[in-house]
This record gives structure tokens, sequence and C-alpha cells, in this order.
């Protein structure tokens, strides 16, 4: 009755990664979790649809990389091809899509590269590409995670040009630059063939500024801000909570996902309460929404 902090299946997104072809392959650096072809993916969101998980944000794993990131637009690519086959299946199912571009490049980086740095404005032209593709393929909200200035202002406009004034824009306000998202690299083949990623992602010290850039999101448009990653970011989630009335997602990410299965797999921590206790914890610290790997096992314990 007096419980200050409530979780609920409904406030998780379950992260997917889809592939070409058939079948599903297991994830090495995340166990449990699978690369899934369109039919298997179907499957999957079938149970945790079933199961009451609020949604899932989409990885594609492309046929072929390029400099352009040219699936990643492709009205025929892998996440637009998933995305109809969801909404065709689970239409009740809340589809959220990662909007990106690293995974399309043949570089790695989250834009296109001009002299070697990352040139921002091109890139909010293909970024908006992306995102309107997939939301005329029919998803319920975009999720731009790239970190280039201006972006959501970009898709926002481009999506009410397309008539896509419904699909909502769920923000990577502040992702840091973090050692936590090593496996995530290596399940979407998207670590930079050079250099880092720490000239558009956030350095890990900051919270006001963290504060700064997603207050400049909701200015541009964003329906809801997002913290990534979350467990060493509470302070900045906390933060967050009080500084906007709009929704708070928190992204518990790759890392930290296998950190737990690592612990849990060594015998030195109880799976069900110590993956709850975090959750908990990002849902005491502010967040409305987790994404979160464990998404579809904790909705089951729920």
């Amino acid at each position: 009755m007096v419980a200050e902090t409530r979780l609920a299946p409904s406030q998780l997104i379950q992260p997917l990664f889809v592939r070409h072809g058939s079948g599903a392959d297991a994830i090495a650096s995340l166990p449990g979790q699978r690369h899934l072809s369109v039919n298997a993916l179907v499957e999957e969101a079938a149970e945790l649809h079933e199961a009451g998980v609020g949604g899932v944000i989409l990885f594609g794993l492309p046929s072929h990389k390029d400099e352009a990131a040219s699936e990643a637009h492709d009205p025929e690519g892998i996440v637009q091809t998933a995305v109809r086959a969801l909404k065709a299946n689970l239409p009740e199912l809340v589809v959220a899509t990662d909007v990106c571009l690293c995974q399309y490049m043949s570089h790695g980086h989250c834009g296109v590269l001009r002299d070697g740095l990352v040139d921002n404005d091109v890139t909010l032209e293909l970024l908006a590409d992306v995102a309107v593709s997939h939301a005329a393929a029919g998803a319920d909200l975009v999720a731009p995670s790239d970190m280039m200035d201006g972006r959501v202002a970009a898709i926002r406009a481009a999506l009410d040009a397309d008539g896509l004034i419904d699909t909502a824009i769920m923000a990577y306000s502040a992702k840091f630059a973090s050692a936590f998202f090593g496996p995530f690299r290596d399940a979407a083949d998207s670590t930079p063939s050079s250099g880092d990623r720490r000239g558009y992602q956030m350095d890990p010290a900051n919270a006001r500024e963290a504060v700064r850039e997603a207050l400049l999101d909701v200015e541009e448009g964003a329906d809801l801000v997002m913290v990534k990653p979350a467990m060493p970011y509470l302070d900045v989630i906390a933060r967050l909570r009080e500084s906007t009335l709009l929704p708070v997602a928190a992204y518990q990410v790759s890392g930290e996902y296998a950190m737990l299965a690592a612990a849990v797999d060594r015998g030195l921590l109880d799976e069900r309460e110590a993956v709850l206790e975090t959750l908990v914890g990002i849902r005491r610290a502010g967040a409305d929404v987790i994404i979160t790997y464990h998404a579809g096992r904790a909705a089951r314990w729920l």
C-alpha cells in the first residue's frame, strides 16, 4: 500500500536485433539475446506482448554497408520490413525504431564523414530520411540515437511534411560516451573502424550539460527524452525528471546487462532479485520507461 515506486511490465521496452535470412542466432556478447530473422522477430515479439511488455525497439543488421548508409533509409531495408511484419501481426504492440547510421556505415560512425570528422548538417538529412522511412512502415516511435545537433527538429519537420504527424520521437537526449556500450557494438557490428564517438556523444563527467541537451530536444519537438546508460547515470535521470514534464526514458544498456549476467552465471547474484532491484532503482530515480534486455523475463516475474 505504501510502496513509493511501482514497476510494471508496461513500463519496459525490449531491444531486438533483426537481420536478413531465416531462423535466429545467439549473440555471444549478450547471453540470452539473439539475432532474429523477421519471422523469428514476430514470434519473439508476440511472446513479449503476451507477457505485457510495453513495447519493443528495433536495431537492424543490414545486408551491406557503405559510406551513405543506404539500407538505413531504404523502404525495403531490414528495419522497415520488420516494422511492417510486426504491425501486420501485432497491431497493438508499440514498435519503436532506433534511428542511427552507425551499423549501416562502412566506417561505423553515426554520421557522414568529411575529412575524418562527422558532418553534422549533412547527417541530419539522412537521419530525417531514415525516420520517415520507419514511420511510413508503421513505427509508433522513432528514436534518434546519433547525438547530432538539431536532429530532433529535422526529424519532426520531415515527419510532419510527409503527413506522419502522429509518429512520436523518443530522443536519446543524454547519451554518454560510455564504456558500457561494448557488447552492443559487437551485437550490432557497429564499432567505428577508426577514432571514437566522443566528438558527438557526451562527456560522462557532465550532468548539467545533459539536462541542457535534453531541454534542447524538448524545444525541438521530442515527445520523450532519454538517458543512456541508466545505472551509472541515475543522478542525471533524477535531474532530468525535475527539469521537464515530458516522459523520461532510461536505457539499461548492453554492458549493464552483461555485467549482471556474468555475476549470475558465477553464482554471485540471484538473478530475479538483482534484476528487479536495478529496474526499481531506475524507476525510483525518475524514469517513466526503461529500455532493457531484461524486459521479457522481468515482465514474466512481475
